[in-house]
């Protein structure tokens, strides 16, 4: 067409005449339909790639918008790649070399699992059918190491089941994992756009493995969290990559806690503890000695250990690869079964901190503590200090390094002043309090109040609306709505149960971007009412998507599919006598005396819960399974919302 384009504005320029001039505009109008109808099919080909994975959509968005990357390394040269790989050994290394030289007289107790019968010494071996739904399950993502693309894998599964069986089965049944699949390949990421790139402590390191080797470990995943489960091995505290838990959960607790604490008059300290490649410095021994002591032996210990050691990695830049370095300690990250594994590690911290009467939330290596106590019981703080200098010991013997100069200390109280002479003390650094920390994702302020989050929420969300709306020109309404659902609306919807009773003037923050997301999607005009748009969209307004949200907690509590700490917090209404309200699946609501301040009966998950919960109409609360549930709710909620 562009040859043709051309053909005709030779044409007009040598022989001017009207007719000519018709035929090149005609063409050049259809010339510039096929280029954006071309566009279209690329754009929208490349979302349906990275349908329901925000991160990726993000950068595919971004791709498309700026092909050119802004912050790449200057320099992929075979002396950087070594540069690099060197630099990640060496900070193991020197993390490592600490512990070597710090004998603590605990350290062999803390460290030492104890004695526990075998209760699983083999896996089960898999059929093709369970290989044809890990295929289907697993994320196609190709690692140079790879000799095809693991998309082709994927939709090659049908021929390739029996192979990859006979494969996986091998493995399980010798209890080695292959040699092979033990290289990761590491990319360097820069930490932050503000960084100097040509730093090499401005990077992180992502390592990327074998395809194959992501499928063998799933199948071993799947019956070790079988396992877990049946044991109940894992603390109740640890939230991090475990079914029904999540980061919202964890913060809805803490919140919940912190906020009933507030409502007492209490003084809270929320210590979140800095980790130094946490991943990185697990110590094999330990790690063996906890799995054999939760009751494993046999092949699956031995596949394990096989798993964890003789392992290397090597970086990549571009074209060049360095040479690999041979990895003592740490779980490879970016693998299927390392979250599990640094969960079982940690599991003895949870308890420790109780043993202080401190409350505590972990998230793989997120570890949070909580303290609360009257604002006049001062030595409350030494309290503190002690289980802060009982976790450092159990982290130096457990080789696992806390930076205190990154640890923060979040005061929370009714009165600023409240927090003079309650700095705690980790490793005999003062640790100072701050107003306002980030806490797996969300900024939690003194006062509960979530204005300081809500406004960064905003101006994200505004910033990715910003850029999909130069995408527009090119998508259809239903890839247009994809991607703001995965740039925008899921950052309205991250945590939002935290968001519940939220004050009219903060709320409007996250609507007016609501509304903006619902004009761009409809291209309804900028004075158009959105309440119709909304309505059209079947979008819940902001204030209905939290209470969405902490009803569809509230159902998992109660169904045991949500963590113990959630369905702690509520329980069933029983009346004393025989009454109508019987049997209606109804909830105990705390009375006024145990939730006196408005941000507690509005706010808090333990007490609005069980209000929003009894609001619902009886066969929705009994609703048999969660998605009946859900969509029982979304209908009646949109009728709250959009009533006439």
């Amino acid at each position: 067409m562009k040859r043709k384009k051309r053909g005709l504005e030779g044409v007009w320029r040598s022989e001017p005449s009207e007719p000519n001039r018709t035929r090149l505009c005609s063409y050049l109008r259809a010339y510039a339909a096929a280029i954006n109808a071309a566009k279209n099919i690329f754009f929208a080909a490349n979302i349906a790639s990275a349908k329901n994975r925000p991160a990726e959509l993000s950068r595919v968005v971004r791709g498309l918008l700026y092909p050119v990357p802004q912050d790449g390394i200057p320099d992929n040269s075979a002396a950087r790649c070594e540069a690099f790989a060197q630099f990640f050994a060496d900070k193991v290394a020197l993390i490592r070399s600490g512990f070597d030289t710090i004998l603590t007289a605990v350290s062999e107790d803390v460290a030492r699992a104890p004695a526990c019968p075998i209760l699983m010494d083999s896996f089960q071996l898999i059929q093709p059918e369970d290989v044809d739904k890990v295929l289907g399950e697993v994320r196609a993502t190709t690692c140079i190491l790879d000799p095809c693309p693991s998309w082709l894998v994927r939709e090659a599964r049908g021929g390739l089941a029996e192979w990859v069986k006979v494969v996986v089965n091998a493995s399980l049944r010798e209890g080695i994992f292959p040699a092979s699949l033990k290289l990761a390949v590491i990319k360097p990421l820069l930490k932050k756009p503000s960084l100097d790139p040509t730093q090499l402590d401005s990077y992180r390191p992502i390592s990327n493995l074998p395809f194959l080797g992501k499928v063998v470990e799933r199948v071993v995943a799947a019956q070790l969290q079988a396992f877990l489960v049946d044991t109940d091995f894992l603390d109740p505290a640890q939230s991090g990559f475990r079914p029904g838990h999540g980061t919202e959960t964890a913060l809805v607790a803490l919140v919940d806690d912190l906020r009933r604490e507030l409502d007492r008059g209490s003084v809270s300290l929320l210590v979140l503890l800095d980790l130094s490649a946490a991943f990185d410095t697990v110590d094999h021994g330990i790690l063996l000695g906890r799995l054999a002591g939760m009751g494993l032996g046999g092949t699956v210990l031995q596949w394990l250990q096989s798993f964890l050691e003789g392992r290397s990695q090597m970086v990549s830049l571009g074209d060049t690869c360095s040479a690999p370095q041979p990895l003592t300690c740490g779980v490879p990250q970016g693998s299927v079964l390392s979250p599990m594994l640094f969960n079982i590690y940690m599991k003895p911290l949870g308890e420790i901190i109780r043993s202080f009467g401190v409350r505590c939330h972990l998230y793989a290596d997120d570890v949070q503590l909580c303290h609360s106590f009257p604002p006049v019981t001062k030595e409350a703080v030494q309290v503190l200090n002690r289980c802060l200098a009982s976790v450092s010991d159990w982290m130096r013997a457990n080789k696992l390094k806390l930076n205190p100069d990154k640890t923060e200390v979040l005061l929370v109280s009714r009165k600023a002043e409240q927090g003079i002479g309650l700095q705690p003390v980790l490793d005999g650094v003062a640790l100072p309090l701050k107003t306002q920390v980030r806490s797996l994702g969300v900024l939690l302020d003194s006062s509960l109040s979530l204005e300081p989050q809500v406004s960064a929420v905003a101006r994200g969300a505004f910033a990715q609306l910003r850029l999909v709306r130069q995408l527009r020109p090119f998508l259809g309404r239903s890839d247009l709505a994809t991607v703001v659902h995965a740039l925008v609306t899921s950052r309205l919807d991250y945590c939002n149960a935290l968001y519940v009773g939220l004050p009219l003037k903060t709320a409007r923050k996250l609507q007016l971007v609501q509304r903006a997301a619902a004009r761009l999607i409809t291209g309804a005009a900028y004075r158009e009412r959105t309440t119709s748009l909304l309505s059209q969209l079947h979008w819940l307004p902001i204030c209905y998507r939290a209470q969405f949200k902490v009803l569809v907690l509230t159902y998992k509590a109660l169904n045991g599919s949500g963590p113990i700490y959630l369905s702690e917090r509520i329980s069933s209404y029983e009346p004393g006598r025989s009454l109508r309200s019987s049997g209606e699946a109804l909830l105990s609501v705390p009375p006024a005396s145990q939730a006196r301040l408005v941000g507690t009966r509005d706010r808090a998950f333990s007490v609005v819960a069980p209000r929003l919960w009894n609001t619902l109409p009886r066969e929705i609360r009994q609703a048999p399974t969660l998605l009946s549930f859900r969509k029982a709710l979304k209908t009646w909620l949109c009728a709250q919302a959009f009533e006439d």
